[in-house]
């Protein structure tokens, strides 16, 4: 079985108003990664990832790029317990 891995992400710089939850929604689903993303109201993009560590790391690697249109200045991240909360990903409103 593979190693489970939950990290929360923190991405700033311009990630609002390019499709940048949308985009990871995307990439995500691709990786069979679980969780969620929202914007949030200091213009940066939060995001729950969970599942194994290497697409869990795979979806990471994509946010410190984003979409086309997005300009990433950074991504801090914050590893937590793996849980197993959610058995999809989600595009939550601004929280």
């Amino acid at each position: 079985m593979a190693e489970k891995k939950v990290v929360r992400a923190n991405i700033t710089g311009l990630v609002q108003g390019v499709n940048f939850r949308r985009a990871t929604f995307r990439v995500a689903d691709q990786h069979g990664v679980n969780g969620w993303v929202m914007n949030k109201p200091d213009g940066s993009v939060e995001a729950y990832f969970e599942g194994d560590a290497d697409a869990v790391d795979a979806v990471l690697k994509w946010c410190h790029k984003g979409p086309s249109m997005a300009s990433v200045n950074e991504v801090n991240t914050f590893e937590e317990a793996y849980e197993g909360k959610y058995n999809d990903f989600s595009v939550r409103h601004t929280g």
